[in-house]
């Protein structure tokens, strides 16, 4: 069974140390599959495709990271999740991964009562096609998984209208907070996002791509 861990308020350059720590004991079979949890202080992110909305004029830390995407934020009330998972016993598919990660967040966000979906062409997390609760960006290491999503739980949305979150307007950015209309307290959503990583990451794909029944041993390749 894979393991959480809260690693509560960090620092981003700090968790971006830790995390690719924790890349290097999963690669040497010293840690099993993890989901990190984190929160963490404003900051834009640019991944590997470049900023094109204007990051560096936000006037919010900026740090380029070798994650997929564009520019995206993390600030308190964002749930951000690190998926650090090898993908050898998962068949090396990186993109049934992706649709498992944001699968994840849609499970975890329904547990609230919100109807979250994947948008065909678009990486994230989605409320009715147009409003985009979770970012999600990866990268692999050796097939080891490592960055992850940002659930928006109750955070700032006005942090988005910045720049432009992985190339679009501010606007289309929402929140567990704003789609429920009550206040959303980040603990809360912690035991949803955890049961849900754990459900579709402690069964071993099976060659259909669907979720077969847990083995021991390495997982059924695609």
């Amino acid at each position: 069974m894979p393991s959480v861990v809260d690693w509560g308020r960090r620092e981003y350059l700090a968790a971006l140390t830790a995390m690719r720590s924790l890349v290097r004991e999963r690669r040497a079979g010293t840690v099993e599959d993890t989901l990190v949890l984190v929160e963490h202080p404003p900051v834009v992110t640019v991944g590997v495709e470049g900023d094109d909305g204007g990051a560096a004029e936000s006037g919010l830390p900026v740090v380029f990271v070798e994650r997929g995407g564009h520019a995206t934020y993390h600030g308190p009330g964002q749930l951000v999740g690190y998926p650090i998972v090898d993908l050898e016993a998962r068949g090396r598919d990186v993109r049934r991964f992706v649709h498992e990660v944001e699968e994840v967040v849609v499970r975890a966000v329904g547990s609230f009562g919100v109807t979250a979906g994947h948008v065909k062409g678009r990486r994230g997390v989605w409320v009715d096609g147009e409003r985009k609760i979770a970012s999600v960006g990866i990268a692999v290491d050796h097939w080891v998984t490592f960055h992850g999503f940002a659930l928006n739980v109750d955070v700032d949305l006005e942090a988005f209208a910045r720049f432009r979150p992985c190339g679009f307007d501010g606007s289309v950015m929402t929140s567990l907070a704003k789609e429920t209309g009550r206040p959303v307290p980040i603990e809360s959503a912690k035991p949803a996002v955890s049961t849900a990583f754990r459900e579709l990451f402690g069964r071993a794909p099976s060659p259909d791509g669907a979720a077969g029944d847990a083995k021991s041993g390495p997982g059924v390749p695609a």
